[in-house]
Parts: C-alpha cells; structure tokens; sequence
C-alpha cells in the first residue's frame, strides 16, 4: 500500500489504507480499521477500532470516531462505523457508534453525528440534523 503518512501518527499494524491516501500529523488510527484509497485524512483525527472509510472521503482536522456506546466496555460492546464512498466530514466534528454516513453526505464542522446520515446529504448541528436547503454541491452523478 502506497499511502503518505506525516509525523507522529499512530499507526496500528492491523489497520490496512489505501493507494494515495494522504494523512496529516497526529492521527490515531486504531486496530482493524480499514481506509480506502484517495481519502484525506486531516491533522489530528481520531479513528479507534471497528471503523470502516470507503475511497475519496475528506476528514477535516480533529474529526472523532467513537466506537464504544457504553465506555469502558473492553471491546464487548464496541460497535461498527462506515463512512461511505466520497463523504466529507468537516473539522472537530464528532461521531457516535454504529452510524453509517452515505455516499456523498458531507457532515458540518462541529456536528455531533448521533444518526446515519442518507447519500448525498448534508448535516450539521449538535446534535447533528438535515439542513433544511441542501447546501451540498457535489457533483451528484
């Protein structure tokens, strides 16, 4: 795998990311978690254990994955995170356990994601909400 990684990164051996993606410094990327290709993985992410990111995705900086609904459970009741092909999350947003954001949706800076988010949507708020106008102007093809 050909990914670029910068300095101080903590890089479980068990995670596998894919050809071209480009991570900042300061991120976590825990155990079994899986990164597709051509993903941006900005300064200071969180990704623990039990996360799934398919290819193209953007993380902006300090985005926090949460895998774990009732803390400390020791992996008993850590539960699955998928981020679908082309979403974007903005910066410090937050997102709970077992929530799968869609193909395309993009996620406002700050938003503390507590639902799945549908394709081509846009959430943003805590707790997070669909905007009433869709402001996601991505090519939707």
């Amino acid at each position: 795998m050909k990914y670029t990684s910068w300095h101080f990164n903590n890089i479980y051996k068990t995670a596998r990311i894919g050809d071209g993606t480009k991570i900042g410094s300061y991120v976590e990327i825990g155990d079994k978690v899986k990164i597709g290709k051509n993903c941006i993985i900005s300064s200071g992410v969180f990704i623990p254990g039990g996360i799934t990111i398919e290819n193209d995705c953007f993380l902006g900086p300090k985005v926090c994955f949460t895998n774990d609904k009732y803390p400390p459970s020791h992996g008993k009741h850590w539960m699955k995170t998928l981020v679908k092909q082309g979403a974007k999350i903005g910066g410090h947003a937050t997102i709970l356990p077992g929530i799968t954001i869609g193909e395309k949706a993009m996620v406002g800076a700050g938003a503390v994601v507590t639902k799945n988010i549908p394709n081509k949507e846009t959430w943003a708020g805590n707790p997070a909400k669909k905007l009433k106008k869709d402001t996601n102007k991505q090519k939707r093809n």
